[in-house]
């Protein structure tokens, strides 16, 4: 979430790829940083360690979801000052 939300205020269109495992854990960084527009895709838990096929699979189950935040979002969002 941290690396999103870094790219993010940089101005650079951002998704932060996160398992369903720390989705709650991503709601609270992005509140703490006051980046709470920075889109997210949610990823089965875990992906790491799972392997070629399943890192595929994933990927492919995802991909829309990824295609569909980078179209929606707006070009002003998620751009602030870098700490």
């Amino acid at each position: 979430m941290r690396d999103g939300i870094n790219i993010a205020r940089r101005g650079v269109p951002a998704i932060a790829l996160v398992t369903e495992e720390f989705w709650a854990q991503g709601d609270f960084i992005a509140r703490s940083l006051g980046m709470e527009d920075v889109p997210r895709v949610r990823l089965p838990h875990p992906v790491a360690g799972t392997g070629k096929a399943n890192l595929r699979k994933v990927a492919e189950q995802i991909a829309p979801a990824v295609f569909e935040a980078l179209a929606t979002r707006r070009p002003d969002d998620q751009r602030s000052e870098p700490e």
